[in-house]
């Protein structure tokens, strides 16, 4: 059958107007599917890093709106197979002009002299850790963060308060590393707790657990919440990751949503090369009749119109790919908003599922038609006119 591949080849741009449409069809539906691919494997199918398997986040059982008492802290430390426990407080608000996404990054308070046991992975230079420490108006931020606004150390960063109605003058002491989340800015949770209403103060929305083993996660959420299971504030103790993918719960049902869209598009694309290959069979008819003159057998006639599909499919699949990998790209380098897409990208168990698609669809979309152009007689196939 391979000596049929110059032929399939040919024809597959006999017709270059509509062969370059067509690709290109496949190729933005394909693309499509490759971004949609990349964002369902960050938010359900990426691993969790060695530290953030250690790590287990606090939240009011209500919801995140309802803060805990800071008096919690030193109950939850003294649970068994719990390292650290820090405060990890959301503050909002607004740097230089809301209305520009770019000046969007998450600001967090935080114990400066526990960060280093909770979250090791932000890599900060010993000099920039001890004037972060030393300092109580003084901040850090991700560098992926820095370098997109051009923040510099020694910096001034004035925050304006809207969940809090304080605002907040802070001074840009270091600059840390992260493979994940480098994003944030981290000031000294002391210094809003003593800026904020008294009668506000001592409450956070968050604690951060920092454990010995990740097989004692389950216990020691378990644990956390069996002991304020009678309290006023009760507590949801969970995994970061599964912290991380309750946000997504915001949007709704996202993994239907994915799916859903998926579907369609896969649908879309048998469309257009089923319409595509329709067309191209009827226009071939008589030339069918020829092929089998001179000695095509059914099954090779069928091969040769499946295989033109296949081409065109795994070109346009291709084409969809190197696009998709482009926008993984932007992606990757475009600020985060309620999901870390620092690390989004084609997997290749994704590309070689998409590649598979494409050529199943090429198959799907031009059997029939190409079955029963295979099936005529010659005779008919040679009174064919159109």
């Amino acid at each position: 059958m391979l000596r049929h591949l110059p032929l399939i080849v040919k024809n597959s741009v006999r017709n270059r107007r509509r062969t370059i449409l067509t690709i290109l069809s496949i190729a933005a539906s394909l693309c499509l599917l490759g971004v949609l691919a990349g964002i369902y494997y960050v938010f359900y199918h990426s691993e969790p890093t060695e530290d953030q398997a250690l790590r287990l986040i606090v939240r009011n059982r209500i919801s995140l709106a309802n803060p805990l008492p800071i008096s919690y802290m030193p109950k939850i430390a003294a649970i068994n197979g719990v390292r650290e426990v820090m405060i990890f407080q959301w503050y909002g608000g607004t740097y230089k002009d809301s209305r520009d996404t770019a000046n969007f990054f998450a600001r967090f308070g935080v114990e400066a002299e526990k960060l280093a046991v909770v979250y090791p992975e932000y890599k900060l230079p010993e000099d920039q850790r001890k004037a972060f420490l030393d300092e109580r108006t003084a901040c850090v931020v991700g560098r992926k963060t820095a370098v997109r606004l051009g923040m510099k150390i020694g910096e001034k960063v004035q925050l304006k308060g809207d969940i809090f109605p304080v605002d907040l003058d802070l001074t840009i002491r270091g600059i840390y590393d992260a493979q994940k989340d480098n994003e944030n800015l981290l000031f000294h949770y002391k210094y809003l707790n003593e800026a904020i209403p008294v009668q506000r103060r001592d409450m956070v929305a968050n604690f951060v657990i920092r454990m010995n083993r990740p097989e004692d996660a389950a216990n020691i959420a378990n644990a956390v919440d069996d002991m304020f299971r009678n309290a006023t504030n009760q507590t949801k103790t969970e995994t970061e990751e599964a912290f991380t993918l309750s946000f997504l719960a915001f949007l709704g049902n996202v993994k239907a949503f994915l799916l859903a869209i998926s579907a369609a598009v896969t649908f879309t694309i048998l469309l257009v090369s089923g319409n595509t290959m329709s067309m191209s069979v009827r226009e071939r008819t008589r030339e069918v009749g020829i092929l089998k003159t001179i000695g095509f057998t059914p099954g090779a006639v069928l091969f040769v119109m499946i295989g033109e599909a296949v081409i065109i499919s795994l070109i346009g699949g291709v084409l969809g790919l190197l696009l998709a990998y482009g926008i993984c790209r932007v992606i990757r380098n475009a600020p985060s908003t309620f999901a870390d897409f620092s690390a989004i990208t084609l997997p290749p168990e994704m590309v070689v599922l998409c590649l598979t698609l494409a050529a199943t669809i090429g198959v799907v979309s031009s059997f029939i038609p190409a079955w029963s152009a295979s099936r005529r007689s010659i005779v008919d196939a040679l009174k064919e006119t159109d």
